[in-house]
């Protein structure tokens, strides 16, 4: 049995030790993440499929930046999953989790989702048109249930002379952006929080991801509910303290909730507050990331301004004895920038270059040992190597262009302790 332990540990038979049940005799050996540095175990990402199509064709209504090629992006995706499978990391593909998942969940999903617009035909064919639509659920494969839960589609129907008496017409509001899968959910030291997200065309994948850990044996322990918004881009564990940013996509009720709950899991939680409102800087880790307990990155723009400029990132800190349950504000608007470097850690400065092209959004996945977007300069490159950081530079050049890179497009469901 030893043997075959070892075995599965190692890049050349990840595949197979999927397969064999790898991921769950790691979770023995894991535990919730307390802080972005430590070593990366298990990882929940999804491969995009046909559902990208539709928001490539309007990228800013798909909530992207430019239109990129839906093909390259899954080859990418899949290269991405080698790399990190060749670390030891246990990788769970949504796709695949739903494949496993019990076919009356995913018939429920595909129902939830699955319209048929009636509001053309005849009311006596209403209550037809709905046990119709069961019946096709009914009848409809695994994979053609995810595919309508990826692809959300409406079936407006009308009433014609043809051989059917039925015509119609297809919409999809399709997930695409549900690859990047940090975001609707974030994992505390206390268990895994499902969020509301800020847009509401992506607000369905948090059901998906839901289930997604329920199949694997993951319950989370919180919901965000009502005007509260929290999107996983915000939030950042760093051993003692929980960093959750405040700004376009996660609000002060979220994060209210989050305390409230006691989901942090830390004593010390730092709300860094965004005041500029900017797309390409939307979350947190996208000017904002940890590399060690003790090194970090944090873009030009944001590392160097002044009090008066929209860029300059001030934190409210809020604090608790240990034992006690409630939070108390222990200092407001603090400088960021200064917080962090009281706290005794190095920030690498991301140039403006750089930052456009992802370089913060990086994953670390050990101590010093990150995985970020290929392409950065030779500037950033060195101030890693003299920082003693390994890097794995990804070739990810379709998929950045959805707003997002290495670190937005996973959720770290376990660390080692």
């Amino acid at each position: 049995m030893k043997k075959i332990q070892v075995l599965i540990v190692t890049g050349a038979v990840l595949c197979l030790a999927w397969l064999t049940g790898c991921c769950t005799k790691q979770k023995g050996e894991m535990s919730y993440p307390k802080a972005e540095w430590n070593e990366a175990g298990e990882i929940l990402v999804h491969t995009p499929g046909v559902e990208l199509f539709n928001g490539v064709i309007h990228p800013s209504a798909g909530l992207f930046e430019h239109y990129f090629d839906v093909d390259q992006a899954a080859a990418e995706h899949r290269e991405y999953i080698r790399l990190l499978e060749k670390n030891g990391i246990c990788v769970h593909n949504v796709t695949d989790v739903l494949m496993e998942t019990g076919i009356d969940t995913l018939r429920a999903l595909a129902s939830n989702v699955l319209k048929y617009d009636v509001s053309a035909i005849p009311d006596e064919d209403v209550e037809a048109s709905e046990q119709y639509k069961q019946q096709t659920i009914s009848e409809m494969s695994r994979g053609d249930l995810i595919r309508c839960i990826l692809l959300q589609p409406t079936v407006k129907l009308y009433r014609t002379d043809n051989n059917t008496g039925y015509e119609a017409q297809y919409i999809q509001n399709p997930l695409m952006n549900l690859y990047f899968t940090r975001d609707q959910s974030i994992t505390t030291p206390r268990g895994h929080v499902m969020c509301r997200m800020n847009s509401s065309q992506r607000a369905p994948e948090t059901d998906i991801i839901e289930v997604c850990y329920k199949h694997l044996g993951l319950q989370p322990i919180l919901h965000i509910e009502g005007e509260g918004r929290l999107e996983g881009g915000d939030y950042l564990p760093a051993g003692t303290v929980s960093f959750i940013g405040c700004g376009m996509r996660t609000n002060r009720e979220g994060i209210r909730q989050l305390m409230a709950a006691d989901a942090f899991g830390h004593d010390t939680v730092v709300v860094v507050r965004d005041h500029k409102f900017w797309q390409m800087q939307m979350h947190l880790d996208t000017h904002f990331n940890i590399i060690d307990r003790d090194l970090c990155t944090m873009v030009r723009s944001r590392l160097e301004a002044q009090p008066d400029q929209p860029e300059y990132v001030t934190c409210d800190i809020y604090g608790r004895a240990a034992g006690e349950k409630e939070y108390r504000l222990i200092e407001e608007d603090k400088s960021f920038v200064l917080y962090i470097r009281e706290r005794g850690m190095e920030i690498i400065p991301i140039d403006e270059a750089d930052e456009l092209h992802y370089a913060n959004n990086f994953l670390t996945i050990a101590p010093r040992h990150i995985m970020a977007v290929g392409g950065q300069s030779e500037a950033l490159q060195e101030r890693y190597r003299k920082a003693g950081v390994t890097v794995e530079w990804i070739p990810l050049e379709s998929l950045i262009d959805g707003y997002g890179a290495a670190h937005c497009m996973t959720q770290v469901l376990q660390r080692s302790k």
